[in-house]
């Protein structure tokens, strides 16, 4: 008897510890559904546009954007193993792969800009208003100017292999050869130090050219054309990720109000856009 008078009074509080932890789990699964994890390329981050994009996008649908600027390559394999929720990439070829094995949905273009390749005033390898970023890679390497590259198997860095490709060069061993390992902003400002060439997105440089001793000395051609694409992860193969945040991202930036601030971007600061929109008036 003594033991059955024990053991009610314990019921109330057993049954508050239960209503509790469902009433905890529940909200911190609302909480966690409100995370979207964003893998974007180091060009779009480092030429500030999310931050113009993303306190828009949050106070607009009550999502939270967690950023991991990476390369491209990188980005895709986060996105191959399932975290990330939506992608920011600019590889075309790596991308139209990551949707053929499953692991993507829904690419659309999103803007686009140029790269560049930027130098030292002094152009040692006498490079300027070249109209072939291959010749220039060209000159680039008879000479044994120093070249500055990101080396990270971003899309910056397979685009720039392609164009050495293109040339017939190897840059293997080579001595003028320098490879960062790191994003666009923090190679641009070791090229700058250096005194050294690299291929860049017009963008990140033009943000951050001010505290660089770089200018552009091979402009905007076909064959340095820089498209950005969203990709949003497949459910199907990654059930755990938040496939509504990630399609809401990527819808925002699709939406005219985001095809706007992306026109705009740039040109109080530089004087000229940054981005070129793809999906305004669709």
């Amino acid at each position: 008897m003594n033991k059955r008078k024990g053991f009610f009074p314990l019921l109330p509080l057993a049954i508050f510890v239960f209503c509790f932890w469902g009433v905890f789990s529940a909200s911190a699964a609302d909480a966690q559904q409100k995370n979207i994890i964003l893998t974007t390329t180091t060009s779009v981050q480092d030429s500030g546009l999310l931050d113009e994009l993303i306190p828009v996008f949050e106070k607009k649908t009550g999502y939270f954007v967690k950023i991991i600027a990476v390369g491209s390559g990188q980005a895709m394999a986060m996105g191959r193993r399932g975290e990330a929720d939506v992608l920011i990439v600019h590889s075309p070829k790596a991308e139209a792969d990551f949707l053929k094995e499953g692991l993507g949905i829904n690419r659309r273009l999103v803007m686009h800009n140029y790269f560049v390749v930027v130098g030292p005033s002094s152009d040692p390898a006498q490079i300027k208003n070249m109209k072939s970023a291959r010749e220039a890679f060209q000159k680039i390497a008879s000479g044994n100017s120093l070249f500055v590259s990101r080396g990270d198997n971003s899309g910056t860095h397979s685009l720039e292999k392609k164009i050495w490709g293109l040339a017939s060069l190897k840059t293997e061993g080579k001595r003028w050869y320098q490879e960062t390992g790191l994003g666009m902003g923090q190679t641009l400002g070791v090229a700058s130090e250096k005194g050294g060439y690299t291929l860049t997105d017009k963008a990140t440089y033009l943000y951050m050219k001010h505290n660089l001793r770089l200018e552009i000395l091979v402009g905007e051609s076909e064959e340095l054309y820089n498209p950005y694409s969203v990709i949003e992860l497949n459910s199907e193969r990654f059930p755990k990720i938040n496939a509504a945040g990630g399609k809401a991202f990527a819808d925002f930036l699709l939406s005219e109000q985001a095809q706007k601030i992306i026109a705009n971007y740039g040109v109080k600061r530089v004087g000229e856009s940054l981005f070129f929109p793809d999906a305004l008036g669709k």
